[in-house]
């Protein structure tokens, strides 16, 4: 099975962790950016990413990704079946793939792939607005939220934090994180996630990759 695309994606991401919850092996193959080439293509006809291919089956969007995976190797369950906590599960994916993601990529976005994968200029007034505007009442939905088990849905691993913790990762990756002194709670559970074998692996590599070309820019940094 292949994932085309880039784990610095969280939807991307959330298909590789989610298969790495499973048990399954998951090839990531470079596509975006002009990348991929007519596999990806056919799995993506819009060229967004992720991509997905099993054999002769393709398709894309993440949310259609896990939903086929959790189909295909329904054990362990990631989303669950009674049907609150499933409700529940997939509004948790909502707020990552709609608010949380529309917040992170314009800060990931103005501070790394503009300048330092796309030379292009960037918004530094859109990241900062992002990252003190955006963020904030998002954490603070969070903060209220998140259970003593560290579990946003049936205190165990689901999709539900999957998808939150995947923008968290991205953002790690440019050194924006959550702060531990007004969202305890919230930076607790995101290391704890963020820990896990099928999340840890990847970032390593994500970090790396951001250093490699020259980490974020800084508003003042462009200025110089």
């Amino acid at each position: 099975m292949i994932v085309f695309g880039s784990t610095l994606s969280p939807f991307v991401r959330k298909c590789v962790v989610f298969g790495h919850e499973k048990g399954l092996e998951l090839e990531v193959r470079p596509a975006g950016l002009g990348r991929g080439g007519p596999e990806f293509e056919a799995a993506s006809p819009f060229r967004k990413i992720p991509g997905f291919q099993d054999g002769d089956f393709a398709i894309s969007d993440s949310s259609a990704i896990v939903a086929y995976l959790e189909a295909k190797f329904p054990e362990p369950g990631l989303i669950p079946t009674e049907p609150c906590a499933r409700a529940r599960t997939i509004w948790f994916d909502e707020v990552a793939d709609t608010m949380m993601i529309a917040a992170g990529s314009a800060i990931f976005g103005n501070r790394f792939v503009l300048p330092r994968v796309l030379k292009q200029p960037c918004d530094h007034q859109a990241a900062d607005a992002a990252e003190h505007e955006q963020l904030p009442p998002l954490l603070d939905y969070l903060e209220s939220v998140i259970p003593d088990s560290g579990f946003l849905v049936e205190d165990r691993i689901t999709l539900a934090d999957i998808a939150i913790a995947s923008p968290f990762a991205t953002l790690g990756c440019i050194d924006v994180t959550v702060d531990a002194a007004r969202y305890p709670r919230t930076a607790d559970y995101v290391a704890a996630i963020l820990a896990r074998p099928s999340f840890a692996a990847a970032i390593a590599k994500d970090k790396a990759a951001v250093t490699a070309l020259g980490g974020p820019v800084s508003a003042t940094a462009a200025a110089a």
